[in-house]
């Protein structure tokens, strides 16, 4: 999983898997859920990220860290 911010345009991309998106569905204002050719889902878009969500904090827990890798 990747988080990807960007600040120019106040977006945070959460990429959940590393294959390309043939389809979206937008379920709120400002966000939109990616799916692969399978209909797995493989990214969440958040517009106007700094509004839904605290960005100056990110809590990671129960995650199996001897595992992750750093990109």
């Amino acid at each position: 999983m990747r988080l990807n911010y960007d600040a120019a345009t106040d977006s945070l991309y959460i990429h959940l898997a590393d294959r390309p998106s043939v389809d979206s569905d937008k379920v709120s204002d400002g966000v939109v859920l990616d799916y692969d050719a399978a209909g797995d889902l493989v990214g969440i878009d958040v517009q106007h990220a700094s509004k839904k969500a605290d960005l100056h904090h990110l809590a990671v827990s129960h995650m199996p860290l001897a595992q992750l890798e750093a990109v």
